[in-house]
């Protein structure tokens, strides 16, 4: 069974690329007028800066809770990213593939040096980093891991790798909704002060969130449930 989940983990991070685009930071442009209302022609651009709040628990418990899921989120992303990364420059290298075979023998050959690069590391996951890797493939993509075996593979493979999934309890139907998962807000908390912080390289989300706007609606939060 452990061999059918790693199977399972290196499908995810071999589909994963074929939706993603490539991320670009927010970038604010500002423009300097002089005397005479001209305007200087080059801009200054700076990166977008979030200011955080103190990190408040209502008791032990939930302190110890949420530096777990740090550590584990912490654990996961480069994963996440690094997949998403070496796949767009699969998705690019087969762009100049005309033949259906010629790209179907690349891909595979990809998938090779993808699972031999993840391989060992993967091992290690446990089922809550597990499922932690499949919300962050909906939030680079904007779709369920199952949905992107459906579509690369078959309905049944995604059936039966959705089944094998269930056995470790791992969803991977599973989304990524900070706005009203409590949890989920909580990971993207966590991979905002680590991105300000330098800890990860910032690889922003397809979906439709504003973190600002989150961290106000959870200005009070409800302690981590398992």
């Amino acid at each position: 069974m452990v061999r059918h989940l790693l199977n399972i983990i290196f499908l995810l991070v071999v589909v994963v690329g074929f939706s993603q685009e490539t991320p670009k930071d927010t970038i604010t442009d500002y423009y300097v007028r002089f005397e005479g209302d001209s305007i200087l022609r080059s801009s200054i651009e700076l990166d977008e800066v979030f200011i955080f709040s103190k990190l408040e628990f209502a008791n032990r418990n939930e302190k110890l809770r949420y530096y777990i899921l740090r550590r584990k989120t912490l654990k996961v992303y480069p994963y996440a990213k690094l997949a998403a990364e070496r796949l767009v420059e699969l998705n690019d290298s087969l762009t100049k593939i005309k033949k259906r075979r010629q790209k179907k023998r690349y891909t595979k050959k990809v998938q090779k040096y993808i699972e031999g690069e993840f391989s060992e590391e993967l091992k290690k996951l446990t089922r809550t980093e597990g499922q932690i890797l499949v919300k962050l493939i909906y939030r680079q993509t904007g779709k369920t891991a199952f949905s992107l075996v459906k579509e690369l593979r078959s309905g049944w493979r995604a059936f039966w790798y959705n089944t094998t999934a269930k056995a470790f309890k791992i969803s991977i139907k599973e989304e990524f909704h900070p706005e009203r998962i409590h949890e989920d807000y909580l990971i993207e908390d966590i991979l905002q002060r680590a991105f300000a912080a330098k800890r990860l390289e910032r690889q922003e989300s397809v979906l439709d969130y504003d973190y600002a706007l989150l961290s106000n609606k959870w200005k009070n939060p409800n302690p981590i449930k398992n």
